[in-house]
């Protein structure tokens, strides 16, 4: 059985992500076609890629950052629930992503967003960044709105339609995480 990722992309204090995610979470599980993880970002706590870590933190840090990687490889797909913020994804994603390359190779990822537009150019900046990463994205995304599935821009409350938008999301990153593995 497949094994598919769902990474929530956001660290932020009061982040919305969290019931974007498990909303995405649970519709997967019911699924029953492949095996689902939700992994938070929050729970590896990534330094900036590149910043000086204090003599006695870097192991710690290392065992983080071993963890992060070795948990990313060992998916087969990947759905990513990023938010949008001042036109791009978040930082804490990029900075995560920048810390893989041979993880995530020749694997399939599908985007969920959220934001005053949906997350759109978040998932544009993360087909770019992926794309670098030798990953596969899929066409169809989930795009929640602040304005239409929050109510009052923080109790998650998304439109029926959404269901349908997801199951295409998962049945592309389902087919083209199984053909990628085949070449892995």
């Amino acid at each position: 059985m497949l094994k598919i990722g769902i990474i929530l992309g956001s660290v932020r204090e009061g982040r919305n992500g969290e019931q974007v995610a498990q909303w995405v979470y649970d519709f997967a599980k019911n699924r029953g076609d492949a095996d689902y993880e939700l992994v938070d970002l929050k729970d590896y706590n990534l330094p900036l890629l590149g910043a000086s870590v204090p003599e006695n933190d870097r192991v710690q840090v290392t065992e983080v950052i071993d963890a992060w990687k070795e948990k990313i490889a060992s998916f087969d797909g990947y759905i990513f629930v990023a938010p949008e913020y001042n036109h791009a994804v978040g930082g804490a994603l990029k900075n995560a992503l920048d810390y893989l390359n041979p993880e995530l190779n020749d694997k399939a990822a599908g985007f969920v967003g959220y934001g005053s537009l949906g997350g759109v150019r978040a998932h544009e900046n993360l087909r770019l960044i992926l794309g670098e990463l030798q990953v596969a994205d899929v066409r169809t995304a989930l795009t929640f709105s602040l304005m239409s599935d929050f109510e009052n821009f923080s109790v998650f409350k998304p439109a029926d339609y959404h269901a349908a938008n997801a199951s295409e999301l998962f049945d592309q990153v389902i087919k083209w995480s199984g053909a990628l593995k085949a070449i892995r």
